[in-house]
């Protein structure tokens, strides 16, 4: 079996559960399901990993730590990449090198998703233009402000248009088994849910 490699971006002050959210998912799901199906990778359809600018510590709110797992000079190729948000997502706004990164990772993913204000970031890339999308409420005016052509939703729990955002920090939870579903199937996705006995709802 092949896995598809999910990457997921971290930085200063990214939103824990809108990154740590989805790793769970993804890193979670098996195709047999039960429990000694967790103790090994064996049956898992996702590679899961972090990705920040440098491969140095980020610190992320209520100052939690995570050491990334590769740089994005260093990143493996990724099919799934989640761009989580956080107030770290407005300095990055102003980051070109971060910005490029992430529209060159777009472009060769199979899938691109964004929890929160992480859909600020695949604007400013230019991902999101002619699209629908959402965000989280307070930044619904600021995502439409960077791109007026983006048709923005605002009472949704993820957007599926190409590219998959989704509202404010659990929601990135919805989002990741709307992807599971998706690629793996509606059981593999509920038997997931219930392992990590999670309450999945309708977007």
């Amino acid at each position: 079996m092949q896995r598809r490699t999910v990457g997921i971006f971290v930085f200063d002050d990214v939103e824990v559960l809108d990154f740590a959210g989805p790793y769970e998912v993804f890193s979670r799901t098996r195709l047999v399901p039960g429990l000694e199906s967790r103790r090994s990778n064996e049956h898992a359809p996702f590679d899961v990993f972090t990705v920040a600018r440098e491969r140095e510590p980020v610190k992320a709110t209520g100052g939690l730590r995570v050491i990334p797992d590769h740089s994005i000079a260093s990143a493996p190729p990724i099919d799934i990449l989640v761009i989580p948000g956080g107030f770290g997502t407005r300095r990055l706004l102003e980051d070109s090198g971060a910005v490029s990164w992430i529209k060159s990772a777009a472009e060769t993913a199979s899938t691109t998703t964004s929890v929160c204000t992480g859909a600020l970031l695949l604007a400013k890339a230019g991902l999101l233009r002619g699209r629908q999308a959402t965000t989280h409420w307070g930044a619904l005016d600021l995502l439409s402000a960077l791109d007026q052509t983006i048709r923005v939703e605002r009472d949704r729990v993820y957007v599926d248009d190409v590219i998959v955002t989704s509202a404010g920090v659990a929601a990135g939870i919805e989002m990741a088994f709307y992807v599971v579903e998706k690629l793996c199937g509606a059981a593999v996705a509920d038997e997931t849910a219930r392992y990590i006995e999670y309450p999945r709802r309708s977007g």
